[in-house]
């Protein structure tokens, strides 16, 4: 009998483990949409992690602004305090020119064909796509403190900071570290 509840009160404190982690550490996310395309896939599923610190150009996921109990996946573009500029697809942040490598593939295919062929279905993203001559719109933005300027990666289809505005780091639920399914494309997000 002692053995018996040794071992239950083991199994209890695992699980009061799990729990406080779950609530205080990290949490599931699942990617809805191709904002993210291609870094990031609809139907994935991912850890995001409440204690990290971000940087510019994470992976985070935060509550949208217009509509706070939709998660979304976006990247960080702007810190409290940035100047960000976009002109013909030339990020510039604080006076400085940044490359956005994960850009390159949609950029290319948006170049050739833009990409009408990958997105088909969405009607507003063929009108857009035949409209425009840059993969990100042109703007300009402070970010003030306590915000965040976000985009998704496929910028010519996301909802992101240039639609429905900075976000709140209220807002922000945490940092996306961990990519655990389909279990072919497992990796940790950096």
């Amino acid at each position: 009998m002692k053995n018996f509840l040794k071992n239950w009160g083991v199994l209890i404190l695992v699980l009061a483990a799990i729990l406080l982690a779950r609530v205080f550490v990290f949490t599931p996310v699942t990617v809805n949409g191709h904002s993210m395309d291609p870094t990031l896939s609809d139907g994935q599923r991912l850890i995001s992690s409440k204690i990290s610190k971000y940087e510019r150009f994470d992976i985070i996921t935060t509550k949208e602004p217009e509509e706070e109990e939709r998660m979304i996946v976006k990247r960080i573009i702007g810190m409290p305090g940035d100047t960000v500029k976009m002109v013909n697809d030339q990020l510039t942040i604080n006076g400085k020119e940044y490359d956005e490598s994960y850009l390159d593939e949609y950029k290319e295919k948006f170049a050739n064909d833009k990409l009408q062929n990958e997105y088909s279905y969405n009607e507003s993203f063929q009108i857009q796509a035949e409209n425009s001559t840059t993969f990100t719109s042109d703007f300009e933005y402070t970010v003030p403190e306590g915000n965040y300027l976000v985009l998704g990666d496929n910028r010519l289809i996301s909802k992101d900071s240039r639609i429905f505005g900075l976000v709140d780091e209220k807002l922000v639920q945490g940092k996306v570290v961990f990519r655990y399914w389909p279990l072919t494309e497992i990796s940790l997000i950096s």
